[in-house]
């Protein structure tokens, strides 16, 4: 039941090397639904862009299981009469990472390539010597004499920019790059229809394989495909954070690190019932977890499946992440294969019609 057969491999990394910004999915899910179109009975797709396929059709109870399709990005912002060009972000982008960092400019004629430049050491002096990255200093470079150059590029503002880096094995044990989150997540849902199909799994209810767009930017994806399924059931994976890296308070974060299994979360919008079913199925299939805690919201599209249709059962098994929002974000096989296994053995034990009422 290995998520990283020959197949399934191809697809991840294809699928983690292609950018799929906030607002701008289609070509990430181009490649997600042409994986999952012969394992699912038929495929949807809806306004703004989320897919999603659905296993055995039109039955009364519906099951969701989710992920997200976006990755954080940039805008062009500013273009300087210099050709230096300013930017906004995408999502949870973070400035600190930015300078020196090469990077594609998307438009119409294709891809631009640029960096994001930064002073050199030689040259900061007395006040500016610690200069740090912030939104306001931090500037992309394309090698034009100008603005005028910039524009034949195709380059406007509104332009998205994504850092280039791609997917890779650190030390035989990490996937490593840009935008596992959460990416990772949509194919980890994508193996689960695999396995279901090729185990041959007839499900009493109709399940609904959904990666959403636009989570990064407030879990709106999710909230507009909640509102057109109406599911009675929505298991979510996402990213939670490995804190067990140097600079990261645990008193605060909590306690996860990577390869010791996916992550439940405690939270408001987890149901219950649901989350103990979870942990009865990882107990008993003997699949690692870990336990995480979220004061008020997760932050996911948990949220958003959970307080829509006046209140859908919902649970979040999260996949631990290293350097979150940054190109190197790392995810352990292991627990990539943990989140596969605990989502699939879970759909097997939910019931059509199975009632999560308190009381």
């Amino acid at each position: 039941m290995s998520a990283l057969n020959k197949k399934s491999e191809e697809f991840l990394y294809s699928y983690l090397n292609n950018a799929s910004p906030t607002g701008f999915e289609t070509p990430g899910q181009k490649i997600w639904l042409n994986y999952i179109k012969p394992y699912v009975d038929e495929w949807h797709l809806d306004n703004y862009g989320s897919a999603y396929g659905v296993i055995n059709p039109g039955q009364d109870y519906r099951v969701v299981i989710e992920a997200h399709a976006d990755e954080i990005s940039w805008y062009v912002n500013y273009i300087a009469d210099n050709g230096f060009i300013q930017v906004i972000r995408n999502g949870g982008s973070d400035h600190i990472i930015a300078p020196s960092m090469r990077v594609n400019i998307h438009t119409k004629k294709g891809i631009v390539k640029g960096v994001f430049g930064w002073p050199a050491i030689h040259t900061r002096r007395g006040k500016d010597e610690n200069l740090s990255p912030t939104m306001e200093n931090i500037f992309v470079d394309v090698g034009a004499k100008d603005k005028a150059a910039v524009l034949e590029m195709g380059i406007h503002v509104g332009s998205v920019i994504t850092f280039q880096d791609e997917l890779f094995k650190l030390n035989q044990i990490y996937y490593c790059g840009r935008a596992l989150d959460n990416r990772l997540g949509g194919f980890c849902i994508a193996e689960v229809a695999r396995m279901l199909k090729e185990k041959k799994k007839k499900l009493p209810y109709s399940l609904y394989i959904v990666n959403a767009v636009q989570e990064e930017i407030g879990l709106r994806g999710a909230e507009m495909i909640a509102n057109t399924i109406k599911p009675h059931v929505a298991i979510i994976t996402d990213v939670t954070h490995d804190t067990s890296t140097p600079l990261v308070n645990n008193k605060i974060q909590g306690d996860t690190k990577c390869g010791l299994g996916p992550s439940l979360t405690y939270a408001p919008a987890v149901h219950n019932l649901l989350l103990e079913q979870i942990i009865e199925v990882a107990e008993k299939k003997k699949i690692d977890f870990q336990r995480a805690a979220a004061s008020r919201s997760t932050g996911t599209d948990t949220d958003a499946f959970a307080y829509s249709n006046g209140g859908v059962p919902s649970v979040l098994i999260s996949l631990p992440l290293r350097y979150m929002h940054t190109t190197v974000e790392m995810a352990h096989e292991k627990d990539v294969e943990g989140v596969i296994k605990l989502i699939y053995e879970s759909l097997l034990s939910i019931k059509a019609g199975q009632s999560f009422k308190y009381f």
